[in-house]
């Protein structure tokens, strides 16, 4: 399932986790943080958990598209780099109890030059990637 974030929607951390609870149905005790956003995103695959109204079956992954990630990475670096990290956190809590990851992001529109992700690496201070 591949889901769309609006992520022009989203200019500070209010934004972000508003159009999160709006985008899948967060329960109204949503707490507007990032370890409440984990814990939503954790039973992406959970109807019963109702954490979620948006879900997968057990072992599918939910695809999070995001149109236009290297604007929204440079408007918003904050919230795009706790999006990624905690994705991340995501699919690492689930791994570590046994259960299949169930999140993955599709940063669209990321490299439409070749200089971008170069661009990227040098703004963010990632490291370069590694080839084996």
């Amino acid at each position: 399932m591949i889901v769309s974030l609006p992520a022009e929607e989203i200019a500070d951390s209010s934004s972000f986790h508003s159009v999160f609870q709006r985008v899948f149905g967060f329960p109204d005790f949503y707490g507007q943080n990032m370890n409440a956003w984990v814990d939503c995103m954790t039973y992406l695959d959970d109807s019963d958990a109702g954490m979620t109204s948006i879900t997968v079956a057990k072992g599918d992954l939910l695809i999070l598209r995001i149109d236009d990630a290297f604007d929204f990475r440079h408007r918003c670096p904050d919230q795009y780099d706790a999006l990624v990290e905690c994705a991340a956190f995501v699919n690492y809590r689930r791994v570590a109890t046994g259960e299949p990851p169930v999140l993955a992001l599709l940063l669209v529109g990321w490299a439409d030059s070749p200089n971008r992700a170069v661009e990227h690496r040098q703004s963010s201070h990632a490291p370069e990637p590694r080839v084996d």
